[in-house]
C-alpha cells in the first residue's frame, strides 16, 4: 500500500540543465508530463509529448507570468489524498488529474541578490507558484514525490530506472524533508533581505552544504559543518579538515585580515601564540614563530602574502596542522606538500558576515560583528607623555591582536612583533603576569615594549606591574572609576597611556 506508481508528472523549472535526460526517461516510462511556459517549450523541442498547464486549467498565464500554476485543477491533483473518498469524489467531479510527481525549482533569489541591488529585479525573483507547488507536494508525500532541486535529478533518475517509476513511502518522505529544507532556506533569505537592520526582531538563519567531520570538538561528539568552504578557500593538499581546525581557521582569518603590511599569525586554540608584521613575509614568519615556538607546534598558520620558496623552506622546519595564504609559488608548494597530512589552503577574498551568533541555553545569542579596530587617530593620550612614532605603531599592532584574544586578555608587543599574551584569565592582573612570564621564557626584553588590554584596568596594579617589566606605553578602553589612579602612576613613571573608548571582550 505504501508503494506508488508514477503516472503523471508536473514539471516546471527555472534551470533546464539536466532536464533533457530526465524528461526522456519520464517519457520512456510512459509518464504523462504536464508543464508550464519555458519548460513546456523546452520539453516539446526535445520531441517529447507534454501538455501545457493552460490546456488543463483553460486559463492563460497572466500578470507577466506571476500566475501560472495557482489553480485548483493543479493543486487539487497534488493535494488530493488518494485513499480519501471525499477527495476522490472531488477529483472525479471536477475532472482533476492526479499528479504523482512534481519537479519544480525556485527562482534564483539569493543569486540575484549577489548580482544586483535593483529592488525591482530582486522582488521579481521571489517565487510564489513554485514554492507553493513544492510545499503542496511535500505535504502530500504519502501520495506524491517532490523533486525540489536540479541537484536531485541524478538520484531521481537512478530511482526511476531501478523501480520502473514506483516509489516507496520512505523515499517520498525523504524527498519531502529535502523540499522543506529548500523552502525554509529560501524564505530565510527573503526575510533577511527585508530585515537588514534587524528591525523585526526574529532570528532566522539557514545553512546548507553539510560537510561531515570525523567528530566534533572531541572524539565522542558528532560534528558537521554547514557552509560552503569553497567560498572561503581552496584546499590544495592534506587530510580532512576537522571541527577544531575550522574554529582555528576562522580565528586565523579574522586576525590576519586586520593587517595590510606583510604579516604572519600562528593560532592555537583560537588565540594567537605568534604574530608579526614586517617588511617581507619571511621575516614576518621568523618573528611570529619566535613569539612562542613551543605553542606553534601543531598550530594553524595564516599570512597575507604569497608564500615563496624561501619562506616555505623555513616554515617547513616545524610541524603544523594548516597553512592558509593568498597563494604559493610552485616551488613553495613542492616544499610544503612533502608532508602528506599537512593541510594547505589558498585563501580567497572574503567578506565576513555582519553579525555573529551561537547557541546558549535554549536559544541563540546574536550580535553585530566587532568591526571596530582603533588606530592612532582615535587613540586619546591621557598622560603627560604622548607615545612616540614607534610606540604608536606597536600600540596599533597590539590592539589588533588583543581584539582577537580570549578575555581577560593582555598583549605585549615590540617592533610589531607579539612578545607574549595572557589569554582567557579570570583577572587582568593574572593575564598580565602570564604574559610577562611567557615573554621571559622565550628571551624577550620588554624594555620599551607596549601593552594592550581588551578592557579597562579596575586598579592601578596592572600598570605598576607593567612598568616594572619595562613596558613604556599602554592602550586600553578606559572607563574605570579609578582611571585616574592608572594615569597618575604612568605620569609619575614616564609611561604613556592612550584611551580608545572601545572595549573588545571576547568570550
Amino acid at each position: 500500500m505504501n508503494n506508488k506508481k508514477i503516472k503523471t508528472a508536473l514539471v516546471s523549472v527555472f534551470y533546464k540543465d539536466g532536464l533533457d535526460e530526465l524528461a526522456k526517461l519520464l517519457n520512456q516510462l510512459g509518464i504523462r508530463i504536464i508543464s508550464t511556459g519555458g519548460t513546456y517549450t523546452f520539453i516539446r523541442d526535445l520531441g517529447i509529448p507534454a501538455e501545457s498547464v493552460e490546456s488543463i486549467t483553460s486559463y492563460p498565464s497572466i500578470l507577466g507570468g506571476r500566475v501560472k500554476t495557482l489553480h485548483p485543477l493543479i493543486f487539487g491533483g497534488i493535494l488530493a489524498r488518494r485513499e480519501n473518498d471525499e477527495d476522490k469524489a472531488h477529483l472525479a467531479g471536477y475532472n482533476i488529474p492526479e499528479i504523482d510527481l512534481v519537479i519544480v525549482d525556485l527562482y534564483p533569489f539569493t543569486e540575484t541578490l549577489a548580482e544586483t541591488t535593483n529592488e525591482a529585479e530582486i522582488i521579481e525573483k521571489i517565487d510564489i507558484g513554485g514554492i507553493s507547488l513544492i510545499r503542496a507536494a511535500a505535504k502530500n508525500y504519502r501520495d506524491v514525490l517532490i523533486i525540489s532541486s536540479r541537484d536531485q535529478y541524478p538520484e531521481l533518475a537512478a530511482l526511476l530506472k531501478e523501480t520502473g517509476g514506483v516509489t516507496s513511502l520512505e523515499q517520498r518522505k525523504k524527498f519531502a524533508a529535502r523540499a522543506f529544507a529548500v523552502t525554509s532556506s529560501y524564505d530565510t533569505s527573503i526575510f533577511n533581505y527585508f530585515n537588514p537592520e534587524n528591525q523585526v526582531q526574529a532570528f532566522r538563519k539557514s545553512a546548507d552544504f553539510p560537510m561531515s567531520l570525523r567528530y566534533g570538538e572531541n572524539p565522542h561528539q558528532r560534528g558537521i559543518f554547514y557552509g560552503n568552504t569553497d567560498e572561503i578557500f581552496e584546499k590544495l593538499h592534506g587530510k580532512e579538515i576537522s571541527y577544531n581546525n575550522l574554529l582555528d581557521i576562522d580565528a586565523a582569518l579574522g586576525l590576519i585580515a586586520e593587517f595590510q603590511k606583510p604579516a604572519f599569525v600562528i593560532i592555537k586554540h583560537n588565540n594567537a601564540c605568534g604574530a608579526a608584521e614586517k617588511d617581507n613575509i619571511l621575516q614576518a614568519w621568523k618573528d611570529a614563530l619566535a613569539g612562542d615556538p613551543v605553542s606553534a607546534y601543531g598550530g594553524v598558520l595564516a599570512c597575507n602574502r604569497v608564500v615563496d620558496r624561501q619562506a616555505a623552506a623555513e616554515i617547513d622546519k616545524i610541524f603544523f596542522e594548516i597553512i592558509i595564504s593568498p597563494g604559493y609559488e610552485p616551488e613553495a608548494l613542492e616544499v610544503l606538500k612533502q608532508k602528506k597530512n599537512r593541510i594547505i589552503l589558498a585563501g580567497k577574498d572574503i567578506k565576513f558576515p555582519p553579525d555573529t551568533f551561537r547557541s546558549v541555553l535554549n536559544g541563540v545569542l546574536w550580535q553585530e560583528r566587532d568591526c571596530s579596530t582603533e588606530n592612532r587617530s582615535v587613540m586619546k593620550p591621557v598622560t603627560v607623555r604622548v607615545p612616540d612614532e614607534r610606540e604608536f605603531e606597536d600600540l596599533e599592532f597590539a590592539l589588533k591582536i588583543v581584539k582577537h584574544t580570549k578575555s581577560n586578555a593582555i598583549v605585549l608587543a615590540k617592533n610589531r612583533q607579539l612578545c607574549a599574551s595572557g589569554t582567557g584569565q579570570t583577572s587582568r592582573v593574572d593575564a598580565l603576569r602570564q604574559a610577562i612570564e611567557k615573554a621571559a621564557v622565550f628571551g624577550f626584553d620588554l624594555k620599551g615594549a607596549v601593552m594592550a588590554s581588551d578592557a579597562f584596568f579596575p586598579f592601578a596594579d596592572s600598570v605598576e606591574i607593567a612598568c616594572k617589566a619595562g613596558i613604556t606605553a599602554v592602550v586600553q578602553p578606559g572607563g574605570s572609576v579609578r582611571d585616574a589612579d592608572s594615569v597618575t602612576f604612568c605620569d609619575n613613571h614616564g609611561m604613556a597611556m592612550v584611551f580608545t573608548g572601545v572595549r573588545h571582550f571576547r568570550h
